[in-house]
């Protein structure tokens, strides 16, 4: 029996925004020259040949390969702050002196293998319970925090090399997982990382090709909900999507957001927006 308290996603939907992304992925990689692989990106001493390497090897420990040992102590460096960062170090420093072009032939090998896998999952696997980078939850938000991770690492991408994402591209399966992903996190950043008073009912509304409005209320503790009962919000944040989602990631600092009812609480949310760790 499924535990009710599990995240229960649709399969075809969110492998569709995986794979998606990979296709994605994959398109702009293979355009990009030698010299912009080896551009940074707006995460800390990482280039783009790094971001794939960290990719390759997210996929790769999920297809049972061990993590490589590393030449130096990764859990020292200034911008590995836990274990998931360490292994991700470990991976980069592993890969970093492969071609582009043999790089990207592991990341199509490997995400060609992971799609096999998942596709083939049961239901009852994919609804399973597992520990997820949010903590315990069901295998398919497991999977869903991977739309969100792959996502982003496109736009970090994008970012180093000076090709932003169209409005088509933004309008895509996968940015609308990983929005969905991030909205789920909004309780804790309006009520704990924020210090939301009780009884706030905050609306963040995105415009731009990722439109949407996500609501919360504060009662004990940040709940995300789909509305208010009829209720104006106490305060409200309104801001470009994209933009929230380089923010909210840690990637960019807050640029035009604009304010309504209690503006104190509203910008001390978007203060505390970053809840990636």
């Amino acid at each position: 029996m499924t535990d009710p308290a599990l995240t229960r996603l649709d399969k075809s939907e969110v492998l569709a925004g995986l794979f998606a992304c990979w296709d994605g992925l994959d398109k702009l990689l293979g355009g990009l020259t030698d010299q912009q692989w080896s551009q940074p990106v707006p995460l800390p001493g990482w280039s783009v040949h790094d971001v794939v390497a960290h990719l390759v090897g997210t996929e790769s420990m999920l297809l049972g390969t061990p993590t490589p040992q590393s030449d130096l102590d990764v859990s020292a460096l200034e911008h590995v702050r836990n274990e998931i960062g360490a292994n991700n170090e470990c991976w980069v420093r592993h890969l970093r002196g492969e071609s582009p072009a043999d790089l990207l032939g592991r990341f199509r090998s490997v995400t060609e293998q992971r799609r096999a896998v998942l596709a083939a999952l049961s239901g009852d696997d994919w609804n399973a319970p597992t520990m997820t980078p949010v903590g315990p939850d069901s295998y398919g938000r497991f999977i869903r925090v991977r739309v969100f991770d792959c996502w982003m690492h496109e736009l970090d991408i994008r970012d180093g090399v000076g090709l932003p994402a169209s409005d088509a591209e933004l309008a895509g399966p996968a940015a609308a997982l990983a929005l969905d992903e991030m909205s789920a996190a909004m309780g804790r950043v309006v009520g704990k990382l924020g210090g939301a008073p009780q009884g706030s009912r905050v609306a963040i509304e995105l415009t731009g090709p990722l439109a949407r409005t996500i609501r919360v209320t504060v009662d004990g503790r940040g709940r995300v909900v789909d509305d208010f009962g009829g209720e104006a919000p106490t305060a409200v944040i309104r801001m470009d999507g994209l933009a929230f989602t380089r923010v909210a990631g840690g990637r960019a600092a807050p640029g035009a957001v604009d304010f309504d009812g209690d503006r104190a609480v509203g910008a001390r949310i978007v203060e505390h927006l970053n809840f990636v760790i």
